[in-house]
């Protein structure tokens, strides 16, 4: 059973403000800057007060306050400060503190709050990839460490698909300016879609038709698409699954299936090439390991 986590240990402390818990324990021991609660064995741990008063504290700290000064301030103080520190040149540092606050408190107004903030300045790409990839690589890194659990990842995951849908609905009915279709999906047992629901709107975005298949897509359903359509560019995200051992073999069993008859290509973008067998690849498989790639691919 998965236990909703609302009690951190001065490692989760640390993992989510990237101060070190030997500096936490001196601020507190120093100037009681927190106020942890103890178990029977002595043992610190914090609540999510805690945790939202470290952040704001980390913020101002990074932001050329010394610790001295700021454990003399207000709550009040704090938050007022907080609010000016928070520019445009400071600004990701204050929202990816407010998302991952909202994701720790289960908190969808605070998310919806500071994204419709980001919105007033950035489109979507900008947000996407100045605030929200940052997020997602703080996520996985959190999920690495225990701070957080499945509940936590899956509410924020959800928020951001959310807007990633949205924004998809405001393009998908726009006239296609160029040719070609792109059919995006992911392999057999990988779940992991919020890398290839940005694609979709990349891809959108620059004209294209796209058709979203979504999760978990054996080979052998995409050649329905091949009876539609001719010179296909399919398009895969792959995280989890195939695994090392068998991503070769699968990017050979589908480029005999699906890419020998005429022109259609293979993208498929992964965190790392480590395993791909480079030389096994035809000319109509491609990889890329960062997903700001496929805007000069689609120029």
């Amino acid at each position: 059973m998965n236990i909703i986590k609302n009690v951190f240990s001065i490692k989760d402390l640390e993992n989510l403000s990237g101060i070190k818990a030997h500096t936490i324990r001196i601020w507190e021991k120093r100037y009681g800057l927190l106020e942890p609660m103890r178990t029977e064995t002595n043992i610190r741990h914090y609540d999510i007060e805690n945790l939202q008063k470290l952040l704001n504290v980390t913020l101002l700290y990074n932001n050329n306050y010394k610790i001295s000064k700021i454990a003399q301030f207000s709550p009040e103080k704090i938050a007022e400060l907080v609010k000016q520190t928070a520019t445009r040149e400071n600004h990701l540092s204050h929202v990816l503190s407010n998302f991952k606050l909202a994701m720790m408190n289960f908190d969808e107004i605070l998310f919806h709050k500071t994204y419709k903030d980001l919105e007033k300045n950035n489109d979507f790409s900008a947000i996407f990839f100045e605030a929200l990839i940052p997020l997602l690589h703080e996520i996985g890194i959190l999920w690495q460490t225990d701070t957080i659990t499945p509940a936590h990842e899956h509410f924020i995951s959800y928020l951001i698909k959310q807007k990633l849908l949205v924004n998809i609905e405001k393009i998908q009915s726009l006239p296609q300016k160029n040719e070609g279709t792109y059919v995006l999906f992911l392999p057999p047992n990988e779940i992991h879609e919020l890398g290839l629901l940005y694609l979709n709107y990349e891809i959108l975005r620059n004209g294209y038709k796209t058709i979203f298949l979504g999760p978990s897509i054996p080979i052998e359903c995409l050649t329905d698409i091949k009876k539609r359509f001719n010179n296909i560019t399919f398009v895969t995200y792959i995280t989890v699954e195939p695994s090392p051992d068998a991503i070769n073999d699968y990017l050979k069993e589908f480029e005999i299936s699906l890419l020998t008859q005429d022109q259609s290509k293979l993208w498929v973008f992964l965190k790392s090439s480590e395993y791909i067998e480079e030389h096994r690849l035809s000319k109509s498989i491609k990889t890329f390991s960062k997903i700001t790639d496929i805007r000069s691919e689609l120029i």
